[in-house]
Parts: C-alpha cells; sequence; structure tokens
C-alpha cells in the first residue's frame, strides 16, 4: 500500500494577479502611506492624496493534494527598486490567508495579498519589486 507520501501532488503556486499600487497622486513632498488590504480598500495618508483607479491586489493559486493543510510563508516587508536607481518600501505585506491554511476538496487554496506602501521624501519614478511566496504541506 502506498504511503501518504507516495501519493503527495508536488504544490504548484501560480500569481494570477500581481500587487500593483498603480499610481500614486502626491500633494507634496513629506512623509506618507499608500494602504490597499487584500479586500481591495484603499487609503492614503500624509503627502500621498490618492492611489490610482487600476491599483489592484496580487491573488494567489496553490495547488495540491486535496485537504491537507499548508504553511504560507509571505515576507514582512518588500523593497522595490526605482528605473531611475531609487527605492521604496513595502512596509507590511498584508494577506487574507486564514489561520489555518487548507487545501480544498479540489486541492486549491486562493488569498490575496495588499500591503501599505511608504513613501519618504521625493520619490518620484517607476518602481518594482518581488514578493516571494513559499508554501509547504505541513
Amino acid at each position: 500500500m502506498p504511503s501518504e507520501a507516495e501519493d503527495e501532488i508536488p504544490l504548484e503556486i501560480t500569481v494570477d494577479t500581481d500587487l500593483d499600487f498603480d499610481r500614486l497622486l502626491l500633494a507634496g513632498t513629506g512623509n506618507g502611506s499608500a494602504r490597499l488590504t487584500p479586500d481591495g480598500t484603499r487609503l492614503a495618508t500624509g503627502s500621498i492624496a490618492s492611489l490610482g483607479g487600476r491599483a489592484v491586489v496580487a491573488r494567489i493559486v496553490v495547488r495540491g493534494s486535496p485537504g491537507r493543510p499548508v504553511s504560507v510563508d509571505l515576507p514582512k516587508r518588500v523593497e522595490l527598486r526605482g528605473i531611475k536607481g531609487g527605492w521604496l518600501i513595502v512596509d507590511s505585506v498584508i494577506s487574507d490567508l486564514p489561520s489555518d491554511p487548507t487545501l480544498d476538496s479540489s486541492g486549491t487554496l486562493e488569498f490575496r495579498i495588499g500591503g501599505e506602501l511608504i513613501l519618504q521624501g521625493d520619490a518620484d519614478g517607476e518602481y518594482r519589486g518581488e514578493v516571494p511566496v513559499s508554501v509547504d504541506y505541513l
């Protein structure tokens, strides 16, 4: 009789939608933050007047063995590098993961990721970065 490990389907992680703060409208220089929650709620404070209308949360899909509990590791913060050499920080990564993530009966777990972007000083430009996500069976 095969063991559970032999029947285990390898985990597959797919990023269906990338996290995108779109454009930030600056009301002046100085500190500010832009928060994008997993449900799509936007909040701007300080020198950031608003987030662009096309800001979207990341949507992650994990596939594997049905009914199996998994651990999901997300970073606490992420650096974004500017094409002109500057950088910004996503100071906190926020997800809608349940406290005990488990693959459903079809072997799927979907969740969304948002975050809070911190702006300090003049940060005009275009920025990119990666949010590393790792998933393992428990």
